[in-house]
């Protein structure tokens, strides 16, 4: 796996070096997923036009990002397959491409609940059918509604599409069956990760057990440690291999959501295409807000915490507060903290030398991400 060398500044004024590359083979997956994309639309051709619109919103909601989950399937089955046949790899690349089916399905649908319309610095699936809602002569309302269900389906779309690649690849059924399970583990965690940032959201803020507890179920079992743990399954890896690899996974995705976190309130937009404005006008109870909670300042601008209309100002004064109160030093801390227990656990992997290698330099690309 390789990585960018690109620098910018961090909000506590850091260098930071740039973004994860895809691993070699990722120019396959973007092929596979280019041809998937291609026969759906092609099904949804004898449907009506907005259907078939659907479709082709979907396929742009997959287009770009860092093409991380699929990385690191084709990164363990690289290490620790060896040689592989040509249909092996074909089914290496079909089980990354859901593991970014998966990814996409997510976002979609987290943008939904985060009432976002942009990703990746243009329109959403949301933001997308809003538009072509308002251009068919739908008012506002309406298109808004309209924008919310097209989204829902389209992630309801992925999901199931992402389960019908996995179960297609070519394994004992025994293997499969662990595969199944892991990939359904992913959808019932991040599904119960969700579902405790929004309750938070509405209830007592989560204390930081809890919020951790969030980010991994959210983010860190099905972008780390399940990819992780899928290569090496279709390696033949063994058990233990594997689950020491979730645990590397977990602590990995830790550090990558707390960095998307502190992104989401003092990213550069232009950088990150995404709002930052989103989570602070949502209230998204982060480990940033929990530690900032606990400074006198904080009463000052807790009004503004989680009101739609959030302008500007308001963020900024949000942002202030959140600074100067340490909590994002401390954050930047427990990022560091999980890197450093990643790193440990990778040392003691018993797996080949090149596998270690790779998953080191992930480990310091991870914590200092700008995008």
């Amino acid at each position: 796996m390789t990585t960018t060398s690109r620098t910018a500044t961090s909000p506590t004024g850091t260098s930071r070096t740039g973004q994860v590359d895809p691993a070699p083979g990722a120019p396959e997956v973007t092929a596979f997923l280019d041809e998937f994309f291609t026969r759906q639309e092609a099904r949804a051709q004898s449907y009506d036009e907005p259907y078939r619109s659907l479709w082709r919103w979907i396929a742009d909601a997959a287009r770009g990002g860092k093409r991380l989950r699929p990385a690191l399937v084709l990164l363990t089955h690289r290490h620790l397959a060896g040689p592989a046949t040509t249909a092996e790899s074909g089914d290496v690349v079909r089980l990354a491409a859901a593991f970014e089916l998966l990814h996409t399905a997510f976002v979609i649908h987290d943008d939904v609940i985060d009432r976002d319309l942009l990703r990746r610095g243009r329109a959403n699936v949301e933001g997308q059918a809003i538009v072509a809602a308002i251009d068919a002569g739908a008012g506002d309302d309406r298109a808004a509604g309209y924008g919310r269900a097209a989204a829902i389906l389209a992630g309801d779309l992925l999901i199931s599409a992402a389960h019908r690649l996995v179960a297609g690849v070519s394994l004992p059924p025994r293997r499969r069956e662990v595969l199944l399970d892991l990939v359904d583990d992913c959808v019932h965690r991040a599904a119960a990760g969700e579902h405790a940032d929004v309750w938070s959201s509405m209830v007592a803020p989560a204390d930081q057990q809890v919020v951790l507890e969030t980010v991994a179920n959210k983010t860190a079992a099905y972008s780390f440690g399940a990819p992780l743990q899928a290569g090496a399954l279709m390696a033949g890896a063994t058990a233990d291999v594997r689950a020491r690899l979730g645990q590397v996974g977990r602590h990995l995705g830790i550090a990558f959501q707390l960095r998307d976190d502190v992104l989401g309130v003092f990213g550069a937009e232009h950088v990150t295409g995404k709002s930052s404005t989103g989570d602070l006008r949502e209230g998204k109870e982060t480990l940033l807000i929990g530690h900032a909670r606990h400074d006198p300042a904080w009463r000052d601008v807790a009004v503004l915490f989680g009101r739609p209309d959030l302008d500007a100002d308001g963020a900024a004064r949000l942002r202030t507060v959140i600074r100067d109160s340490g909590a994002l030093e401390q954050v930047e801390r427990h990022i560091a903290d999980n890197v450093d227990a990643a790193r440990a656990l990778i040392a003691g992997l018993a797996v080949p030398a090149g596998l270690r290698q790779q998953l080191l330099q992930l480990s310091g690309v991870v914590g200092e991400r700008w995008r």
